[in-house]
């Protein structure tokens, strides 16, 4: 195996993933207000006086949603590049990634709605 050329793969597809997260940044308005909340939520996870694993839980929730955002927001590019014209197919498409977002977003709010309520009882 050839480092140089690993190396040099890593690179490239890390700036291919950092080209991907600005032009989502640049084009999605949901995108933006979800990195927001992870700017917040992220160190609230980190600090507060939960177990490990619950700050994991938390955090991980968080960036979840982000990654899904993304997932959805190249389907919508890919079926916008092929054609913008109305098709069933096309809204099935677009109606399922914006489903995984909610569903991503429904795990984030139990998760973090199960850990702050146990935290407070103990409180």
């Amino acid at each position: 195996m050839n480092d140089d050329i690993s190396v040099a793969r890593l690179a490239k597809s890390l700036r291919h993933s950092v080209e991907g997260i600005a032009s989502t940044w640049q084009t999605e308005a949901a995108f933006r207000l979800e990195s927001l909340f992870a700017v917040i939520l992220i160190p609230v996870a980190c600090i507060l006086p939960v177990p490990l694993l619950h700050r994991a839980l938390l955090a991980g929730s968080v960036l979840m949603v982000l990654m899904i955002e993304l997932l959805n927001s190249s389907i919508e590019a890919a079926i916008d590049h092929i054609s913008l014209e109305q098709h069933p197919l096309a809204k099935k498409s677009k109606d399922a990634g914006s489903a995984a977002v909610l569903f991503s977003l429904t795990i984030t709010l139990v998760l973090w709605g199960a850990v702050l309520a146990t935290w407070l009882l103990k409180l």
